[in-house]
Parts: structure tokens; sequence; C-alpha cells
């Protein structure tokens, strides 16, 4: 299937739906993820990230390309019982969605109810998807947007306040953005952080989904000190991806203990939130279960709509 398969079949309530399931069943064993595994060429860098989906009878796999012609995606449907290849599908649109779903279940669970407000910092694709599941999930009446470029995030807070029929304002600093927001994204390709926790008021939640290096993160070391409670999608993943956590542990100011999955809070295994008061956060990597749980959505509504070219095999 291509993209605009894609597109024309994955609502982001459905990602949502499918993404809280997939981690509901990580968190009770029903489903297997492994972290997402790289190989680096002289020219190309190859990702690869598969998982299992027991309850639903699917095994899936992403992976992709990075090199000097850009990123290619691609995702492969098995079935969990023969084996056989159900699905090839251009990955870039599924992606993007099973993200924003992320940041979305996320905050359903962590976030407070009555969060009215989103602060983001990042005007890119990936915050387009950010904001539509967050408003999906919480009754958002104002978003606050910043990137580097003025006339970027005027131009995206115009087209998001027209798709989402809610109030988003460009701002002139990241501070003017995430201040006195109840939820907070990041979602840039800085190396450097771009949220301090001094700009935080009590009870936000704060989900980083831009970096995902050892060298690489969104948020100070202050952040991850006033949050209360820290969750990833993968711990092992997070241990080789996740500046954000392994740089604040390598100086000892957090222990893994500390850090859970958020397929334990999902699932129920572990409270999230605790008190209105409390700063949460999630730092999101993108795992591969997110991707076969949408691609399972795409595959199966695919059969139905008989969309999509069939090869012979």
């Amino acid at each position: 299937m291509r993209e605009e398969d894609v597109q024309s079949l994955l609502s982001m309530p459905d990602a949502l739906a499918a993404v809280e399931q997939g981690f509901r069943d990580l968190g009770t064993g029903d489903a297997k993820n492994e972290p997402r595994r790289r190989v680096q060429l002289p020219h190309v860098m190859l990702n690869v990230m598969p998982a299992g989906w027991a309850s639903r009878g699917y095994l899936g796999f992403k992976y992709y390309t990075v090199g000097s012609q850009g990123i290619r995606f691609w995702f492969h449907l098995l079935d969990a019982k023969t084996g056989a290849l159900l699905a090839v599908m251009q990955a870039n649109r599924l992606g993007q969605r099973r993200t924003g779903a992320a940041t979305g279940v996320a905050s359903k669970f962590l976030s407070r109810t009555d969060a009215t407000t989103i602060g983001i910092v990042g005007t890119g694709w990936q915050a387009e998807s950010q904001l539509e599941a967050l408003c999906e999930v919480r009754p958002i009446r104002r978003i606050r947007c910043f990137g580097r470029d003025r006339s970027r995030r005027t131009a995206f807070a115009k087209t998001m306040a027209s798709r989402l029929g809610t109030e988003v304002v460009p701002a002139d600093s990241a501070k003017e953005a995430i201040e006195k927001a109840d939820i907070i994204v990041a979602a840039t390709v800085s190396s450097d952080p771009v949220i301090q926790g001094k700009w935080l008021q009590p009870g936000t939640h704060v989900n980083a989904m831009g970096a995902n290096r050892i060298d690489a993160r969104e948020l100070d070391d202050e952040v991850i000190r006033r949050s209360s409670v820290i969750t990833v999608d993968s711990v092992e993943q997070a241990k080789l991806e996740a500046g954000e956590l392994v740089q604040p542990i390598e100086k000892g100011l957090l222990t893994w203990k500390k850090v859970r999955e958020l397929s334990d809070v999902v699932s129920g295994k572990i409270r999230g939130r605790k008190a209105d008061d409390e700063i949460t956060l999630f730092k999101s990597l993108g795992i591969a279960i997110e991707d076969v749980a949408v691609g399972s959505i795409v595959y199966e509504r695919a059969q139905k709509e008989h969309v999509g070219t069939e090869l012979p095999l």
C-alpha cells in the first residue's frame, strides 16, 4: 500500500485506540517488542524495528534508511500463526500517525483530565499529529507553538487552527509557548535542550518525542528533577537512545529504577499521576508495537474496502 492509501485508511481516533491496546497488551505480556537496531554504513544507515502482537495474531517490522537521498520508510505485516506475509506498506504517514497517537495515549493516562492548554516547541510535520492526537484525548481550547522560523510557525498556527477548530497562537519564544501550558510537547530535531524545567507550572504533563540519540536531548536536567512520574515507551530502548534520561543518570540525578514503561500504566500495573500538582513526563522514542498496532488497522480496513494492490507471491 502507498502513502495515500495509509492516509485514507488510518484516522487519528483509530490510531489512538490501536496504540492504546498495543501498550495494554505489551503490559500484560500479550505483545512483545524489540528495540530499534541500527546498521551504519558509509553512506546509509538502516534502522529495523520488530514486534509481535499475539492477541491480535500479527507480527511486523518497520525498516527505514537514512542517507543523502533522504529517508525511506517501509512496514511489513505477517500472520503470527503461519508466518505468511500479509501486507507491505509505505510507512512515513504510518509513523507520523502512530507517533502522535503514542503522545495522545500517554497524555490520556498522565495529564490532568481538566487540561485545556498546550505548549509545543517544534512546528514540523510530526508536530501536526502530536496536536491532532492531544485534541482527541483532552478538551483543548488554546495552543501556543514555537519554531525558530517566524513565518513557518505563523503558517503552522494558521493551518492547525483551521484543522483542529481551536485557537493556535504562534509564540515568540519557547518559554512563551511553554509557560502556563497544561500539556507540553517537544517535537524538534535539536541536540540541546529546548525546554527548561523552571518554566513548568505544577500539574504539567510533558511529552518529549524529537530526540532518539544518546547525545541529543530536548529537556534540561531540571525537567527530569521536577518530574514525579517518568515514563518511556521502552526502557530497553531508552537505555540506548534517550539522552534526556541517560545523561542525568550518568550525573547521578536519576536512576533507571524511577523510569517506568507506559505499558505498565496503561495496563494498570502501576498508577500514573497521583495528584493534580505533579509534573509527569513521557519520553517517546517510537517503538515497533506502535507500528504493528496501526499497521494491522490499515491492513484490516484495506481488506474490507478493497484498497491497495494485490501481489502474487
